[in-house]
């Protein structure tokens, strides 16, 4: 019985031949280290692929705002995407308006601008020219601390302190705003402001306290 010898030499292929054309797996080899010796010679020879015009593009726009902060005229060029919040933190070292959600919903950065209650977080910095804010660094005289100030010690209306500023810039602004007629009147106008240990009550009664309820 006679057997067949098989080659292990590929038959050589006609120029007309489909299987002569390259394969996906060496045009992406070919093409790789092609593209790789263009970026490396480009590279090397000191050259780059964003242009001067279009990297300066790229730095954000600055503007001077200049505006008064717990009775303090103050003027800084910032990026335009600048917080208020980030502005009394980064550039003032005003560090007792807190960031909680950076997003509007706790309250925890509440400050007053022009009386006004305010989330600083979502408050651009540069829409503030002229403006007066006022943040709980401000409230105190001196070594006299603001009646609502004391009303949240006398009350003991806080316990981890971090949302303690914000509640009380609110706590202010509700007050001057008139919403204090009653504790449900209270609540509710304070009701963006989360106080994560829960103690809304003995915050009420603080902001009762300094509206003359009590």
């Amino acid at each position: 019985m006679s057997s067949e010898s098989v080659s292990a030499v590929p038959s050589p292929t006609e120029p007309g031949d489909p299987s002569s054309a390259p394969t996906r797996r060496t045009f992406i080899a070919t093409t790789t280290a092609v593209g790789g010796v263009a970026v490396a010679g480009g590279v090397i020879g000191g050259s780059f692929l964003v242009g001067s015009e279009e990297a300066a593009a790229t730095v954000p726009p600055a503007s001077q705002v200049s505006l008064t902060v717990n009775g303090t005229r103050r003027a800084v060029t910032v990026d335009n995407r600048t917080s208020l919040l980030d502005l009394l933190r980064e550039h003032f070292g005003l560090t007792g308006s807190k960031k909680g959600c950076n997003a509007g919903a706790c309250g925890a950065c509440t400050v007053l601008v022009d009386g006004q209650r305010h989330n600083a977080c979502l408050t651009l910095a540069v829409r503030l020219e002229g403006a007066e804010v006022t943040t709980i660094e401000g409230l105190a005289d001196g070594e006299r601390l603001h009646p609502l100030q004391q009303a949240f010690i006398d009350e003991d209306a806080f316990q981890c302190g971090y949302c303690t500023p914000g509640q009380i810039m609110s706590g202010v602004g509700c007050i001057k705003e008139g919403h204090t007629g009653s504790p449900e009147e209270i609540r509710e106008w304070m009701s963006g402001n989360i106080c994560r240990c829960g103690c809304y009550v003995k915050i009420v009664r603080a902001v009762e306290q300094t509206a003359g309820r009590k």
